[in-house]
């Protein structure tokens, strides 16, 4: 019995294709109707996972579990921060 291998083609895996269409269309800034939003968004994710970060840090915690949890709930927070941004 022979082992079927799954094809690794954009055009077989429409998932990587969206992925792919949506990191494009967001570098050329046509993926928000407000790109000033997306910014000022991502800042505020950007700063509240840094001084996350920085707090446990000085609290002693070590930075390898400072950096998972900070990095687990700034991840965390970006679906909140995004939920009324607008798609063109």
């Amino acid at each position: 019995m022979a082992c079927s291998r799954s094809r690794s083609s954009a055009e077989e895996q429409p998932m990587w294709q969206m992925t792919q269409n949506s990191i494009a269309l967001f570098l050329r800034g046509k993926l928000f109707a407000e790109p000033g939003k997306v910014i000022q968004r991502l800042l505020i994710g950007i700063a509240v996972t840094a001084v996350l970060f920085v707090c446990l840090a000085e609290a002693g915690t070590p930075l390898w579990l400072a950096a998972l949890v900070a990095a687990l709930l700034g991840g965390g927070l970006q679906p909140y921060l995004f939920k009324d941004l607008r798609y063109l």
